[in-house]
């Protein structure tokens, strides 16, 4: 007999779990990413998973009880108008899960989920030339010798 493996109860009433993960889940389908805990972001990804896969259907049924559930009409626009095109071709893994450093006040284990289509590639930050520490600190030779080649070169 298959035995089903229980959801994580997050510390929290069903009905305050039920609340938080909805409130996730809104928050994952507007804004694309979120950083929240580890376990908080598990949950959610089966959350959100499920929604996006009723909201392929495009059923005017699939968008009430998508609503039932998030309780957000913004949320249920965007995800109908916006998030429905991008991912309509793919068979589920909508989501994807980047764990992050602890968290610095509890050492919570941290994590970003973000919707798999919508993850803008980081901006490659400009590099400055790093300079010699000699030429940093005051009174050295070397930065009184670049001084004196900048002056001169004016």
């Amino acid at each position: 007999m298959r035995k089903v493996k229980p959801a994580r109860k997050l510390g929290r009433t069903s009905a305050h779990r039920k609340a938080t993960l909805s409130n996730l889940s809104t928050q994952l389908l507007i804004h694309k990413r979120i950083e929240t805990t580890e376990a908080k972001a598990k949950e959610t990804r089966k959350v959100v998973e499920k929604i996006i896969t009723k909201a392929r259907k495009g059923t005017h049924h699939a968008q009430r009880e998508i609503f039932s559930a998030l309780r957000s009409k913004e949320a249920v626009q965007e995800l109908f108008e916006e998030v429905v095109g991008r991912v309509g071709d793919r068979n589920g893994g909508y989501t994807r899960i980047i764990k992050l450093a602890p968290r610095f006040g509890d050492a919570a284990k941290m994590a970003v989920i973000e919707l798999v289509d919508f993850a803008e590639a980081p901006a490659a930050a400009p590099t400055a030339a790093k300079q010699d520490r000699a030429k940093r600190v005051k009174g050295s030779k070397k930065a009184e010798a670049e001084k004196e080649g900048d002056e001169s070169a004016e």
